[in-house]
């Protein structure tokens, strides 16, 4: 029998990397992993959907145990909030396929864990007035709109995924998204050229 493949979906903030990352849990027979982190619940998200929202002391404890993969942490007006993957039992790539969505940095520290071999990279890119445009859209919408962090988002994106810092990652493809649909099937037709998990 043979292991599926860690599909890892990653790019600048407002690229639409959940929108596809939807269409492609939709379309495609994938499994996944959620995430853990310490910041508080957003309008609209759930916990197990979006996150995992725990406490800093869950957090310890799951160090005091060796079952964080990664862990990104980030300065943000509000303080000091951690994003992280746990070894706990949801991925296994003998059960298939997994579609990931995660930064560059956490891209790398899972690969590292679990081998280069398992993973392909999935590079959304989208031109940065474009997904300045979106930012402000969709910050608007939010009861209580903070455009401080937006700004340190869009700003940290910049060196988070640098030029340097993708070819580090031996990350060359690029897919655009200036048209859903078109990136949606190019996406797709990648993902078929690997063999279906038996």
């Amino acid at each position: 029998m043979r292991n599926g493949k860690i599909f890892y979906l990653m790019g600048k903030s407002c690229a639409g990397k959940d929108t596809i990352y939807k269409a492609l849990m939709e379309q495609q027979n994938f499994r996944t992993v959620v995430l853990y982190t310490t910041r508080p619940m957003r309008e609209g998200e759930l916990e197990g959907r979006e996150y995992h929202f725990v406490s800093e002391n869950e957090l310890l404890h799951f160090q005091g145990e060796g079952k964080v993969i990664e862990l990104r942490s980030y300065h943000t007006v509000h303080g000091l909030w951690h994003y992280f993957t746990v070894d706990d039992g949801q991925l296994d790539v003998q059960k298939g396929n997994f579609l990931l969505l995660g930064t560059l940095e956490s891209y790398q520290r899972m690969r590292a864990y679990y081998g280069a071999e398992k993973f392909v990279p999935l590079y959304i890119e989208v031109e940065d007035g474009v997904r300045l445009e979106r930012a402000l859209f969709r910050e608007k919408q939010q009861k209580h709109p903070n455009y401080t962090e937006l700004c340190r988002r869009y700003l940290a994106d910049e060196k988070d995924f640098s030029e340097e810092n993708l070819l580090a990652c031996g990350i060359e493809k690029r897919y655009q998204n200036r048209r859903f649909e078109d990136c949606i099937k190019e996406l797709i037709d990648i993902i078929k050229q690997y063999n279906e998990f038996d």
